[in-house]
């Protein structure tokens, strides 16, 4: 965990606690967060991915956690005159410091819960023939719709009631299967995309057997029964392709 050492005129100063504070008007949790771990602890924007969001919300104001992951080594650097010391501090070891009242009652909340890595896996053909809307003149155009969507979606996060999880909402890695003629669709950064070599319902078993070993939890998005059955088998929750759609913009 990367720990900010807080200076004596801060609240609670000699403490320990997250580089953090006020977001911008309009600015989201996250994108707030982003940009004070990079006024704060030079933190790289594009050397971490957000894992979930935490709030403490009292109706008149709140207050996110965001966990992220590191994705790109970096150096911290202390680059304002909030922090004494950044430091790696081993997630075993956390306990150990003087932290800040706030951010340890949240720590006792998110701790078990670092190792958490949802994953979704869409079987785009499904979801793309669910509705009527011409697909089948134009399959690879289709599925870059519904990348988009999904792209927006996954980016946006998930409520975590949704994916059967605590906590306000998570970024879950999102893979979408592709087949046939729907493999000539682009790819999409803030996506997985497989395009599958064979059968599309063997590569989505694959996938989630693949995802529970490394331990889930999976959802996996189809309408097909006798895929849903074969992914249920493999450790997934199922959801139908309405669920999905409901949810995307």
């Amino acid at each position: 965990m990367l720990l900010q050492h807080r200076v004596a005129w801060s609240h609670f100063g000699g403490t320990w606690a997250l580089p953090g504070g006020a977001r911008h008007e309009g600015e989201s949790a996250l994108d707030g967060a982003l940009r004070e771990s990079a006024e704060e602890a030079g933190v790289p924007p594009r050397a971490v991915r957000p894992v979930l969001q935490s709030v403490f919300d009292l109706g008149y104001w709140s207050y996110a956690t965001v966990v992220a992951e590191v994705t790109a080594p970096f150096e911290p650097v202390i680059s304002d005159p909030e922090s004494v010391e950044l430091s790696w501090v081993p997630v075993d070891e956390v306990d150990r410091y003087p932290l800040h009242p706030a951010f340890e009652d949240s720590w006792r909340r998110l701790r078990p819960l670092l190792d958490v890595r949802p994953v979704v896996i869409v079987d785009a053909a499904n979801v793309v023939g669910s509705v009527p809307d011409g697909w089948w003149r134009d399959r690879a155009g289709a599925a870059a719709r519904l990348l988009d969507r999904l792209g927006a979606w996954a980016e946006d996060g998930v409520d975590g009631a949704d994916l059967g999880l605590p906590e306000r909402t998570w970024y879950p890695r999102t893979v979408v299967v592709l087949e046939g003629q729907a493999k000539d669709a682009g790819d999409d950064d803030r996506l997985t995309v497989v395009r599958a070599e064979g059968a599309g319902d063997d590569t989505i078993v694959a996938q989630t057997a693949f995802a529970a070993a490394s331990g889930g939890p999976v959802t996996v998005v189809t309408g097909d029964r006798g895929l849903a059955a074969r992914v249920a088998e493999a450790g997934a929750e199922v959801r139908g392709a309405r669920w999905l759609l409901d949810r995307l913009r």
